[in-house]
């Protein structure tokens, strides 16, 4: 059988490359924040923690504060694929919106559009042509998703999640993102994306207009934060997380728990004292102080001490979140509201990708 595929090779080794496109990114949002689009979200698994927080929410913030078309998708269809949560996800879905709108996200700005993939599908009709542009080896080679099918400890594999990184591909092609905020391990997802929107370009535009362009990815500046349990890194499903929406004593409780090591002294040697600097890490962030000067004021006074300091000042950073989630708990018609504008929102630019790439492919179209 012929491979009508197209030749260009898809790699995943690509960081430094990555890294000079973030950085000209990085940039360009500060000069022409107007012309950007960007597409981030999370699937709709749990509540939000901290590792959410500092490693992707507050960036997200900043861009939109920036005035960049931000569109954050709720990907509810590919809780499906290693997740047998179903009858929470509607609930997870609201409560992923208020985490969002209460760490500074605002539906009300005008270019923050919140929405469920899955209330969108125009988007999801793009899987179809996309799934004819990549090779089952493609999708083999993708180490981010023989991550998460260990992480999720999956006897077999089902197509969902074998073909999860092009569902994601549609998520950001759909509205023609130009940057994707993500961290390393989520490359071989924006690679994959720029190869299918390379691929269909080359083999659809008309006149050499390409219908895609291709995103980049943004990469972020903030140190992965391991979970409290000193393993891997801080995760609803390994439980060893900080949920946004914990109360004070909650927090203090978790964090009492937290893994440090038998060395009263503290110091900050991320090498050789990893749990220990993981919460020096946390605290600097709260406190705007440098991890080795918290350290430093610490001195002799131990894992106790260093716990208690990242408690007072963990639960004065999330003080003000905390209490914008409490007001939009007490009012989900303005949280609904403000998902059915986004899903109106991503309709409307979904119809008018889909209607480009059916045109493109020449497909009948109707009217």
């Amino acid at each position: 059988m012929t491979d009508h595929l197209p030749t260009d090779n898809l790699s995943y080794d690509t960081f430094a490359a990555s890294v000079q496109r973030s950085k000209e990114l990085e940039a360009d949002f500060l000069k022409n924040p107007h012309k950007h689009r960007v597409l981030t979200g999370d699937r709709p698994t749990g509540d939000l923690h901290i590792g959410h927080l500092f490693g992707s929410l507050q960036n997200r913030v900043r861009l939109a504060k920036l005035g960049v078309e931000s569109f954050i998708v709720i990907a509810d269809y590919q809780v499906l694929t290693d997740r047998d949560v179903f009858d929470r996800i509607a609930e997870c879905t609201m409560n992923l919106a208020i985490d969002y709108i209460a760490a500074g996200l605002d539906p009300d700005s005008g270019h923050v559009f919140i929405f469920p993939h899955s209330c969108v599908p125009e988007l999801n009709q793009l899987m179809l042509p996309f799934l004819n542009l990549v090779s089952i080896a493609e999708l083999e080679r993708n180490p981010t998703v023989k991550e998460e099918i260990e992480a999720a400890k999956m006897a077999r594999m089902n197509a969902g999640m074998f073909t999860y990184p092009v569902h994601q591909a549609a998520d950001i092609l759909f509205c023609n993102a130009t940057a994707i905020p993500v961290g390393k391990d989520q490359l071989p997802h924006i690679e994959l994306t720029r190869v299918i929107a390379r691929r269909f370009n080359a083999k659809y535009a008309v006149d050499g207009k390409p219908v895609f362009r291709e995103p980049q990815a943004l990469l972020s500046e903030t140190p992965s934060i391991l979970g409290l349990d000193g393993g891997k890194k801080m995760s609803k499903s390994r439980n060893n997380s900080i949920t946004l929406k914990a109360s004070e004593d909650e927090t203090a409780k978790i964090i009492k728990t937290a893994t440090t090591d038998s060395e009263r002294m503290i110091t900050y040697d991320p090498l050789h004292r990893p749990q220990v600097a993981n919460l020096l890490d946390i605290a600097a962030l709260c406190s705007g102080e440098t991890p080795q000067k918290i350290a430093d004021s610490i001195g002799n006074g131990g894992g106790g001490k260093l716990k208690e300091y990242l408690t007072e000042h963990l639960n004065a950073y999330l003080r003000p979140l905390r209490a914008r989630r409490a007001e939009l708990e007490k009012d989900p018609a303005y949280v609904r509201k403000a998902i059915n504008t986004g899903i109106d929102r991503a309709r409307a630019v979904g119809a008018d990708t889909l209607l480009n790439v059916r045109k493109a492919m020449n497909m009948y179209t109707p009217g």
